[in-house]
């Protein structure tokens, strides 16, 4: 996998109250829009979940929602000309996200958003999936997370990012889209050096 196709972005179902969370989110759509990256989502119509499919939409992109059925009251799914798939449960929805996303964005959130971005995180440290994840650290939103995992590593608790996950950090929301595509570039040239030739086995 070298090119970012479709970007699931994980984030709040509220707006929190830093105005700038909404301004990123609106940013980032009209992004991803123009560099014809399809949006995968959690499938709600409120908070920056709501604010970044909307921008998305509005720009002429793509968007996929992925909803379990017991939200879909709570959390109203967008019902445009897009794609939305409603799942029986949680484990379904992640499921559905990650086969349909080449990467991962963690926006700012609240508990959801962060047990997505971890979840993802541990696949990636068990050797699940090489697909590149990011926060977007808006005003250091996630500042306290990355202290916590620093400090994790320097217990000997978590591996270091040769050994284990890289978690890619871009402080502007213009630098999201090419920090993805260059660890994509990357990890696929690394795949290719670590080949074994057909004529070798």
């Amino acid at each position: 996998m070298n090119k970012i196709n479709a970007l699931c972005v994980y984030c709040g179902s509220s707006v929190g109250a830093d105005p700038a969370f909404a301004d990123a989110a609106r940013s980032f759509g009209k992004i991803l829009a123009a560099s014809g990256v399809r949006l995968v989502y959690g499938g709600g119509s409120i908070g920056l979940m709501g604010v970044l499919a909307k921008s998305v939409i509005d720009h002429g992109g793509e968007v996929t929602g992925v909803i379990p059925e017991f939200l879909t009251a709570q959390e109203r799914p967008r019902r445009l000309a897009q794609e939305q798939i409603v799942t029986r449960d949680m484990h379904e929805r992640k499921r559905t996200m990650f086969e349909r996303a080449d990467a991962f964005v963690a926006l700012p959130g609240g508990l959801g958003t962060l047990e997505e971005l971890v979840e993802q995180m541990t696949w990636a440290q068990l050797g699940r999936h090489k697909k590149p994840i990011l926060v977007a650290n808006i005003n250091g939103f996630w500042d306290p997370l990355l202290a916590l995992v620093d400090h994790m590593r320097a217990l000997g608790l978590v591996p270091p990012p040769a050994r284990g996950v890289n978690l890619l950090v871009a402080e502007r929301i213009e630098d999201v889209l090419p920090k993805l595509r260059e660890a994509a570039r990357t990890g696929a040239e690394a795949e290719k050096r670590m080949a074994v030739p057909v004529d070798r086995l």
